[in-house]
């Protein structure tokens, strides 16, 4: 929902990002472009991106899964923490903001690393369930439609192994969630989604008040 943290002022915010954020040419220039689009508010913000990074470094991940791509920024991001023999299967719908995606990744030499399949998520989740691939993920990412938030992260938790992480995008969508007047499909399906999350006793959540709020939380 938004490419920056929402949560801070504005000078607070640029401090922020002086004193923390090491974006490389390469994902400055990619969010450059995506900036220029129509619905450039779906990209991360670039200090979530690289919050994401130090999960995959901390945690030794090596095989990930990405749930709603866009123009790869976040996609990027894990690739480029992973190590060489790491591997990300990325998901989505849409061939041009994917083929640009595609462009930055062969640039940042970790196009190997990543499996892009272009159908609908929920498909590609319960194919890599069907071909035997439960517990055997690290790592997932998930930023795609709300109404299909539980959907996916239900896949998602069968996909992940014991001690796996899965991370959850716009958890607090830009405060509509607060708002008790808001009643609109989407933040019902993100409220939906914190409140079953937070009940759920399969993971060790927690909700971190970074760019539209992403929820971390891992599988016990």
């Amino acid at each position: 929902m938004s490419s920056r943290t929402f949560t801070l002022p504005d000078a607070l915010y640029d401090y922020l990002v002086s004193v923390s954020l090491r974006e490389t040419d390469i994902l400055r220039r990619l969010r450059k472009e995506t900036g220029a689009l129509p619905r450039a508010h779906m990209q991360i913000a670039p200090e979530q991106g690289q919050l994401m990074a130090l999960l995959i470094r901390l945690t030794g991940a090596r095989r990930c899964l990405e749930v709603g791509v866009f123009t790869g920024y976040s996609t990027l991001c894990v690739a480029a923490a992973l190590p060489p023999d790491g591997r990300i299967v990325a998901c989505d719908v849409n061939e041009a903001w994917t083929a640009i995606a595609r462009r930055y990744w062969r640039e940042a030499g970790v196009a190997e690393r990543i499996e892009l399949h272009l159908a609908p998520a929920l498909d590609t989740l319960d194919g890599l369930i069907a071909a035997g691939q439960a517990g055997s993920f690290d790592f997932v990412f998930i930023d795609a439609d709300k109404a299909n938030y539980w959907n996916y992260f239900e896949r998602a938790l069968e996909l992940l192994h014991p001690g796996g992480m899965v991370a959850v995008d716009n958890t607090l969508w830009y405060g509509r969630v607060a708002d008790a007047s808001n009643h609109d499909d989407d933040t019902e399906a993100i409220r939906d989604f914190n409140r079953r999350l937070h009940e759920d006793a399969r993971v060790d959540p927690s909700l971190v008040p970074i760019g539209d709020g992403m929820t971390l939380a891992r599988k016990r």
